[in-house]
């Protein structure tokens, strides 16, 4: 499949930011200036590129706990990321979500979730509305390899496949629940054979290809479009960070982490950037010196921002009935 040059440089950018923001969150955590949890999407990059590649500004997606790739690649701004990560007024959801859950409506950003398997269903919900305004938009559902175990995965492919709806579910399979392999947690080797039980395309593709996956989610996207319904793909990676920032990481077999390194999705799009003329070793280092800056613009907005004053703690909690029906 034929990708143009300024989509290949515009996907090698959103790579780019959101290995620099990880890995800045990661220390910025080290150093105790983010509180909370913070799970890094570090090694899983070509995943959400090339996924969100796909998509307009009016698709949706749905994300998890390791979100912040999802987001980035979505539109997010850093700025507003950054500062919910610091638990500042100014972050998206105002330092009241943190982390695990960002979301902007605006961008088709219906949030990260800190439970387990929880966007399944709420992407099934904006495939059904999609539906019901009989527009051409999709949703990407984005989970784990250890969320398919959950009731709520089977709830989801079951009616999307049933309606036909425009959603197509990516699973990350990293090979990890938490610290349980999925060795341990499935009798199947690919979770993609699960689409079968639900009358729908299943497919396994390399995470770490950005261009693998960026191909699959491309004729998966033009099938939700046409209305022929849901896809199930799954894209197996691996996460370089633990479970979550703190995390030992006794569980990894010794060598594991570095035979996946050696499959690093960015070299793996640089290489290829170079060897057909997309851009030059000047232009990388440019690009590269650009996003340091934007993430360090991004630290210094977080770090001016407010503290969410004592008295907003239960402003935006519950919703107010108002004037003709409406909830603000």
């Amino acid at each position: 499949m034929k990708i143009a040059n300024e989509q290949l440089k515009e996907m090698y950018l959103t790579m780019l930011k959101i290995r620099k923001f990880e890995k800045s969150a990661s220390e910025l955590f080290a150093a105790g200036k983010i509180p909370g949890f913070v799970h890094l999407y570090i090694g899983e990059e070509a995943v959400a590129t090339g996924a969100c590649a796909n998509l307009r500004e009016d698709d949706y997606i749905t994300s998890t706990h390791r979100g912040h790739g999802h987001i980035i690649a979505k539109g997010g701004d850093l700025k507003y990321m950054m500062a919910e990560l610091f638990g500042r007024e100014d972050g998206y959801c105002k330092g009241k979500g943190g982390s695990m859950h960002i979301a902007d409506a605006t961008k088709g950003i219906l949030g990260a979730n800190g439970i387990v398997g929880a966007g399944h269903n709420i992407a099934v919900g904006s495939g059904l509305a999609i539906q019901h305004r009989k527009t051409d938009q999709v949703c990407i559902c984005f989970f784990g390899d250890a969320s398919t175990n959950q009731s709520t995965f089977h709830e989801a492919l079951n009616l999307a496949s049933i309606w036909k709806l425009p959603v197509i579910f990516v699973c990350e399979n990293n090979g990890y629940g938490i610290s349980v392999s999925q060795k341990r947690h499935q009798a199947i080797a690919d979770v993609s054979v699960r689409a079968t039980a639900y009358n729908m395309p299943g497919i396994t593709v390399d995470g770490n290809d950005l261009f693998a996956v960026y191909e699959a989610v491309n004729e998966a996207v033009a099938r939700a479009r046409k209305g022929q319904g849901p896809t199930l793909i799954e894209c197996k990676t691996y996460r370089y960070r633990g479970h979550f920032e703190g995390d030992p990481v006794v569980y990894r077999p010794e060598g594991e982490l570095e035979a996946w390194m050696r499959k690093d999705p960015i070299p793996k799009v640089e290489k290829y950037l170079l060897e057909n003329g997309v851009m030059t070793e000047e232009e990388m280092k440019q690009l590269n010196d650009d996003v340091d800056k934007m993430v360090e613009e991004a630290i210094e907005f977080a770090e001016k921002s407010p503290l969410p004053s004592l008295e907003s703690a239960l402003k935006d909690v519950y919703s107010d009935i108002v004037e003709e029906g409406r909830v603000r």
